[in-house]
């Protein structure tokens, strides 16, 4: 009797890719933009693009849906973080397997897609992003104070998350769902610094892949940096907030350690001058100063203390957030009585 057949193993499914456009105002360069992106790629059986109308004034909706886009458009202008939000809500919904992000202002060249999303289609990395600055080959012409402000940043977060990134601003970039589910941003202005904090929080493995870009856009100016004052003063208010609620000790320690080493130093000086002169006149100023510094320092590592408590809460319910975003509950189990 013949052997029957060594069952052979399923072909791997191939993934299902959104590719996210942000869009405002950009009915020029949007459609260019979505009929760019390849469609044939390796390992990628689908390609869908989404474009996020941030409450655009001019045809950049209509332009998009014709270029075969799914559309979701914002009442009103809420700026390019939430719009980021918005679609990877709609990529989730869509049940995308990777999430490519892009402008819509044609500075990023969409055909270089497919070696953006490699490492994190081969499992080799969560987030992959575009990187301006890695390759000296691929520095792009730019004024010199954006390319100045851009280095800063990038070794602001590497210095905030333990890791050597070059660019941490560049809006094209790769999740996969893992990624994608455990993310969450809460900046409306813009989301790619705080995106870095969030993902490096979680440990999540992210890589940078060095990529041509256009410096400056062909059309318009800037939706987001088009003032950089503006600018670095909210993104370092977005940063801000992150590192203190991602590493709540670490912050509010080190203000408590700076503030009581100047309160004991005033101490010190009195006890000095007591020690010396048998009084405490002419600087009991500095007994009290130093006392309420003190005072200060200790109620900054209370502060600490309590935000380490309520970072692991937050640890808890973003777990939670995201098995309830990997398995969503069916109407089933929603009316299950307890």
């Amino acid at each position: 009797m013949p052997n029957p057949a060594p069952a052979t193993a399923a072909p791997p499914r191939e993934a299902f890719l959104v590719v996210l456009i942000p869009a405002l105002n950009e009915e020029i360069t949007v459609g260019d933009v979505i009929r760019g992106i390849p469609r044939d790629i390796p390992g990628v059986g689908r390609v869908q693009a989404v474009v996020v109308d941030d409450g655009s004034t001019d045809r950049t909706a209509e332009v998009a849906r014709a270029a075969g886009a799914i559309v979701v458009s914002h009442g009103e202008r809420c700026g390019v973080g939430a719009a980021f939000q918005t679609g990877l809500a709609k990529a989730l919904e869509l049940g995308a397997d990777l999430v490519a992000s892009i402008d819509a202002d044609g500075q990023f060249d969409p055909t270089t897609i497919p070696t953006l999303i490699a490492p994190v289609l081969r499992g080799e990395a969560d987030f992959a992003t575009a990187s301006r600055f890695a390759d000296a080959a691929l520095v792009p012409t730019m004024p010199p104070v954006k390319l100045w402000g851009n280095r800063m940043m990038s070794r602001l977060i590497s210095s905030l998350t333990g890791r050597r990134f070059h660019d941490v601003s560049c809006g094209m970039r790769c999740y996969n769902r893992r990624a994608a589910l455990s993310l969450n941003v809460i900046g409306q202005f813009t989301y790619t610094q705080e995106v870095f904090l969030n993902l490096a929080h979680k440990r999540m493995r992210m890589v940078e892949v060095p990529l041509p870009v256009r410096g400056v856009r062909e059309h318009g100016q800037s939706r987001v940096a088009s003032n950089l004052w503006r600018y670095a003063t909210r993104t370092s208010a977005i940063i801000f907030r992150c590192y203190r609620d991602y590493q709540p000790m670490r912050f509010f320690g080190t203000l408590a350690l700076a503030s009581g080493m100047v309160g004991l130093a005033l101490v010190a000086f009195l006890f000095g001058h007591y020690a010396c002169t048998g009084q405490f006149s002419p600087h009991k100023w500095a007994g009290f100063t130093g006392g309420a510094i003190l005072w200060f320092a200790s109620q900054l590592l209370l502060i600490g203390v309590i935000g380490d408590m309520l970072n692991r809460h937050r640890l808890y319910l973003e777990e939670v957030l995201y098995r309830l975003r990997r398995n969503p509950p069916t109407d089933e189990t929603a009316d299950r009585e307890p």
